[in-house]
């Protein structure tokens, strides 16, 4: 590659893979670099599991509707109500 004014904008897209592939090296793999998509993965099967779970419960089509409801207007004012205004009954 011969140097000039128009190949310094390529110099942003060189990534520290190249560099060392320049000199015959890789990068190393870590174990963090396979565990951490495994548990996302994990993770969202177990979200997907727990939701097909509570869909597929023993209730009436009517029960889990109320059931959802109702837990979705608990979280509601809990996510609503000011921080420190809860009311003292």
């Amino acid at each position: 590659m011969r140097f000039g004014w128009s190949n310094l904008g390529k110099i942003r897209d060189i990534d520290r893979d190249d560099v060392l592939g320049a000199f015959g090296l890789q990068s190393r793999t870590t174990v963090v670099d396979w565990i951490l998509p495994g548990l996302g993965i994990f993770g969202l099967g177990v979200l997907v599991g727990a939701g097909i779970g509570v869909f597929l419960a023993p209730k009436s089509g009517e029960e889990l509707r109320e059931d959802v409801k109702g837990r979705l207007a608990r979280y509601r004012s809990r996510v609503t109500e000011p921080v420190g205004m809860e009311e003292h009954t």
